[in-house]
């Protein structure tokens, strides 16, 4: 029986290292079934288990396996066994959402690392509670809605937290010569700098990321330090320079035969030559990414592209290829419920069509012939351009029908449309994905008074018993982390191990705070559900961080107005009188 459940977790760390954690998670659970009193053979067990259904993406076993490894490391007194533990059960609360509890967890991780005197273990503890806030910051920078550099406090301070563990985290692996981390430690450096509205610093970090790419051959690195790079010079308006490192980026994900991050990367070229104003250059990047994404049957990406392109056709003053994407926009954003999405293409169709009604040419009702175009993406032909007058009949209806703030930055066709898209976004760099379980519990507490000013959510003495058991059960939910060992399963309680086993223990030996902190913060969320969670909106995998390019289009508003003067001359300058966006910098300066 021992050989057997030895054989079989063998076997499951055999296929994990494969890759295949699905069957590798089945052999470890056969072990746990077959059971040994081998308490370090039980705690690697319940540890990779852990480990594989995370992978798996199966966080609620995830938590119970690292639950089980923590409380068996703790009865045995093994300490290095507790910090690995702890450091499981923070990444796996942090995937989810649940960040509070896991910063109690990671930082319990860091606390017997040091104790002990394991700088290894040390170092990755502090990377971790650097993950943990550089999580929290970015999800409250979402809800924001706000521009890089300009964050509220709260948002700000986490993300502070997040630059902090990470300089501690470099430093360490500097004096540990681990070149691999010190890569990590940049890239995030650089992420967390972008986040708080410093952009050259993020390009310096990201360029040391990336120098460390390439000595160690990581492609997959070095194609996101150059789309990070290609990022932080949007900002620092240096619009040639950022296309140069997003072709870098496309070209990468060619050789890495991952289409989806092709298409990443054509979508945003197509918005970085927006910004340039070479539109057909444009309309040619996100032709690319329409045809993967059809290829990949990703219709949230290509409504997205049907939707730049007719922004695209209509700056290149072609309104009926531009109608003709914007009813394509409308149908698949009615088809996958994108609300926002379907309201914005309603009011181009709208416009567009209004404009096509009154031009005479009978060149505005030609239809585009889109079979010639391949892959690679053919250069749009030019049809007749628009007048000024003609250009007037499209944005007037616009402004009348919504109403605008005083801003003057606030007056441009791009802008507007941006508005009705900013809730749409999520981010690419960054692990967690819309849908989480931890996006609902993210959502703030209200207040007790706020409570009692929402009669619809007590409106009943029975729906406040109900919450009150839930909380009543949440604050209890680590109780069965002090309970009897004997619940361990797998685990065979022999003479040779009882020894070692504590049962239930002092209720004040050390190491109890840590669970008290862990209750307090799990009974504190409650309150989230209480308020009615965000909706979940759709994603696309060929769609890289909307959210970002959301912000470009509320900083460049002011550029944006240069589209709505008469298309058929030459660009104007900048409203704010600096030169043009590719006369400021030529391409690969820094």
């Amino acid at each position: 029986m021992e050989a057997s459940c030895l054989e079989l977790a063998l076997e499951g760390e055999r296929l994990c290292k494969a890759g295949d954690f699905k069957a590798g998670a089945a052999f470890f659970e056969a072990a746990v079934q077959v059971g040994t009193e081998d308490l370090k053979t039980l705690s690697a067990i319940y540890s990779q288990l852990g480990n594989a259904y995370f992978y798996l993406k199966e966080y609620g076993r995830a938590l119970e396996y690292h639950r089980h490894d923590l409380l068996l490391a703790r009865t045995i007194g093994d300490r290095m066994g507790e910090a690995k533990a702890s450091g499981n059960l923070g990444n796996t609360l942090k995937v989810l959402g649940r960040f509070d509890e896991a910063v109690v967890c990671c930082q319990r991780h860091l606390d017997i690392a040091q104790e002990q005197g394991d700088k290894v273990g040390e170092a990755r503890a502090l990377y971790n509670i650097g993950n943990v806030y550089h999580a929290k910051g970015k999800q409250l920078s979402w809800n924001a809605a706000q521009d890089p550099g300009h964050l509220p406090p709260d948002v700000r301070e986490p993300l502070r937290r997040a630059s902090e563990f990470y300089e501690r985290n470099l430093s360490l692996v500097k004096e540990l010569g681990d070149r691999a981390a010190q890569g990590r430690a940049y890239g995030n450096l650089g992420n967390t700098h972008y986040l708080l509205g410093s952009f050259m610093e993020a390009t310096a970090f990201h360029k040391e990321r990336l120098a460390i790419a390439k000595e160690f051959g990581d492609k997959a690195a070095e194609r996101r330090a150059y789309s990070n790079l290609g990022n932080a010079h949007i900002f620092l308006g240096r619009f040639d320079v950022a296309a140069e490192y997003y072709k870098k980026t496309l070209q990468l994900s060619r050789q890495l035969k991952d289409q989806a991050v092709e298409a990443q990367a054509c979508y945003s070229l197509g918005n970085t030559y927006t910004l340039l104003q070479d539109y057909e250059r444009a309309a040619e990047y996100h032709l690319r990414h329409l045809l993967i994404a059809q290829e990949l049957a990703d219709r949230v990406g290509e409504g997205r592209a049907c939707w730049s392109l007719g922004n695209a056709y209509v700056s290149m003053g072609s309104p009926a290829q531009a109608l003709t994407f914007a009813k394509k926009h409308l149908e698949i954003s009615q088809e996958i419920g994108d609300r926002n999405g379907e309201l914005t293409a309603r009011m181009n169709v709208a416009q567009l069509q209004l404009v096509l009604g009154r031009l005479t040419s009978p060149a505005a009702t030609e239809k585009p012939d889109l079979a010639g175009y391949e892959a690679q993406g053919a250069r749009p032909k030019r049809t007749q351009r628009l007048s000024a007058e003609t250009w007037g009949l499209l944005r007037l209806p616009l402004e009348r029908s919504i109403p605008r703030a005083p801003s003057s930055d606030e007056e441009c066709f791009f802008d507007l449309l941006s508005k009705f898209q900013s809730s749409r976004m999520d981010d690419q760099r960054c692990p967690l994905e819309e849908g989480q379980p931890g996006a609902a519990e993210a959502t703030a507490a209200p207040t007790p008074e706020e409570r009692v000013a929402q009669p619809s959510l007590t409106a009943s003495p029975q729906t406040e018993e109900l919450l009150d058991l839930i909380a009543s059960s949440q604050s209890r939910r680590l109780d069965d982390q002090r309970a009897s060992v004997g619940s361990l399963p797998g685990l065979r309680v022999t003479h040779s191990n009882l020894g070692r086993l504590r049962g239930d223990g002092d209720p004040q030996e050390p190491g109890d705070e840590f669970f008290n902190m862990l209750i307090k913060c799990q009974s504190s969320r409650i309150d989230d559900q209480r308020c009615p969670p965000p909706d979940v909106l759709p994603r696309g995998p060929t769609m890289p961080d909307e959210d970002f390019f959301s912000l470009i289009q509320r900083v460049q508003a002011k550029r944006m107005d240069e589209q709505r003067v008469d298309l058929a001359g030459s660009p104007e300058q900048e409203v704010d009188g600096s030169p043009e966006p590719r006369q400021q910098c030529q391409p690969g300066a820094s």
